[in-house]
């Protein structure tokens, strides 16, 4: 488990191909402090499992299915990535629950610069709409935000000066591809409700119903 708040940016060192996954070798003088064989570290959200240390950087490898989920499927040598180590026992929570099981990639659609902060504006698959709310909490390359607004393809998220500075959401552009996790709570939620709904009175459901069909594709 981790907790959204990136420890460093790190840098990817190399990336081999393999049949079906990928081994990423990976700079992080922090994150690799007190790493060892079988940790866990996410990787722009992505909870990878530590392979080997060496001199500062550590290896993981990438299964297929992550590839297809995530954006890790298009990072190349010399990219900058958001690094967190799992979370410890009886450490503060400053962030909320992320598990690094992306649930898809989103599209930044839009960076709106103010005096102090930003708006950042991404678009988001039909799917994992019904996840996202407004004030709650989701998981954008591993970092952890709240979200301002909600529309029906997309949301806003405020980025704070330090979240700029010390993660790579600070040097991402309109069309870049970002990776999603959503409050895991609300798809538990989701689940325990789901046999349930057809005994509830639509008229009391308001606007925050399941939605169903549409593209997977975020716009």
């Amino acid at each position: 488990m981790f907790t959204g708040i990136v420890e460093e940016r790190g840098e990817v060192l190399a990336v081999e191909q393999l049949p079906d996954a990928a081994r990423l070798t990976v700079s992080g003088p922090l994150v690799t402090v007190d790493a060892k064989h079988g940790d866990s570290i996410a990787v722009n959200g992505v909870c990878l499992t530590v392979v080997d240390v060496a001199g500062g950087a550590f290896t993981a490898d990438v299964m297929a299915e992550t590839l297809r989920r995530s954006s890790l499927a298009k990072v190349g040598a010399g990219d900058p990535v958001n690094l967190e180590r799992a979370a410890a026992v009886g450490q503060r929570l400053g962030g909320h629950i992320v598990q690094g099981h992306v649930d898809g990639t989103g599209v930044v659609w839009s960076r709106e610069p103010a005096e102090h902060w930003e708006l950042m504006r991404i678009g988001m698959p039909d799917r994992l709409a019904r996840y996202v709310v407004e004030k709650g909490s989701i998981a954008v390359d591993g970092v952890s935000l709240t979200v301002v607004e909600v529309g029906d393809s997309e949301f806003t998220v405020s980025l704070i000066p330090t979240t700029l500075e010390l993660t790579t959401l600070g040097l991402r552009q309109p069309g870049d591809l970002v990776n999603l996790e959503v409050d895991v709570l609300a798809k538990y939620v989701e689940r325990l409700a789901v046999p349930h709904l057809s005994t509830i009175d639509p008229a009391r459901a308001g606007d925050n119903g399941p939605r169903v069909g549409g593209s997977e594709e975020a716009r």
